[in-house]
């Protein structure tokens, strides 16, 4: 029997530390003042993935570590959360997630499944090269 690596690397945002002197009141805003860009998180999945991927071929061991770079997972040297953090929209958690694999004769379902609101929102590319495919998913969570 067969049997190949997936690499899957999922982070999210550190929960804010918060200053209990400090006093805030309720703003009672139930939904977000701006919408999170799909698009733009969209263009920084296509630009971060193509430049980092492009010539990158499938090995089984770096890729938790080649994920853990592109995602930020618990790494202070962020590419894509750092990106998606700048397009500054307040409010929204963000949630990052990839999947790489070996690109052979095989098929992929890949589900996810949440509560979902009508303010939440993600944005997902997916590319793949010679030896490689890779799907990564940007979520925004709105917090009221």
């Amino acid at each position: 029997m067969f049997f190949r690596s997936v690499s899957t690397v999922c982070c999210r945002d550190e929960p804010e530390h918060h200053d209990d002197s400090k006093k805030v009141e309720n703003t009672y805003q139930l939904g977000p003042l701006k919408r999170f860009p799909v698009s733009a998180a969209t263009e920084i999945l296509r630009d971060v993935l193509t430049s980092h991927l492009q010539e990158e071929k499938h090995e089984v061991q770096p890729s938790p570590e080649l994920i853990i770079t592109l995602t930020g997972g618990n790494n202070k040297s962020t590419i894509i959360k750092s990106l998606v953090k700048e397009l500054e929209v307040p409010r929204y958690q963000i949630l990052v997630v990839m999947h790489l694999d070996q690109l052979s004769d095989q098929g992929l379902h890949n589900i996810s499944s949440f509560l979902w609101d009508a303010n939440y929102t993600f944005a997902s590319f997916s590319f793949n090269n010679s030896s490689l495919f890779c799907v990564a998913t940007v979520y925004a969570v709105y917090h009221e």
